[in-house]
């Protein structure tokens, strides 16, 4: 059975930096995993994903440059590293894990999905 809990999150001011962990158990496929946001009131939105069998990796136009993918195949552990943190960026984050390669964007291409951490940049 696939775990991922995600770790990482809190509050901070706007130009500051958090980094999120994902620690997962039981995944071992050679697909994409990545992480997803949702601001209040919106839709679930995808932020970047890694491919586990490599190092190829996507990101939203919305944190490209600030953001970081990255993973440690050993632990396990999928990890988002933010900076230049906005007010924009505050929402729940939720780490995926897809099981077959698909579109990266869509949150039906992600077959498990963590309980989320939240992240709230004040300005």
């Amino acid at each position: 059975q696939v775990q991922l809990v995600e770790s990482g999150g809190g509050s901070v001011q706007t130009g500051g930096s958090l980094r999120l962990s994902c620690a997962a158990s039981g995944y071992t496929e050679d697909s994409y995993w990545g992480w997803f946001r949702q601001p209040p009131g919106n839709e679930r939105e995808a932020v970047a994903a890694i491919y586990r069998g490599g190092s190829f990796s996507l990101y939203a136009n919305s944190v490209k440059g600030r953001f970081t993918i990255s993973q440690d195949n050993a632990k396990n552990t999928l990890y988002l590293q933010m900076n230049s943190l906005k007010p924009e960026d505050t929402a729940m984050y939720y780490c995926a894990a897809m099981t077959a390669i698909r579109d990266w964007l869509r949150p039906a291409s992600y077959a498990y999905w963590g309980q989320g951490t939240q992240v709230t940049v004040s300005s």
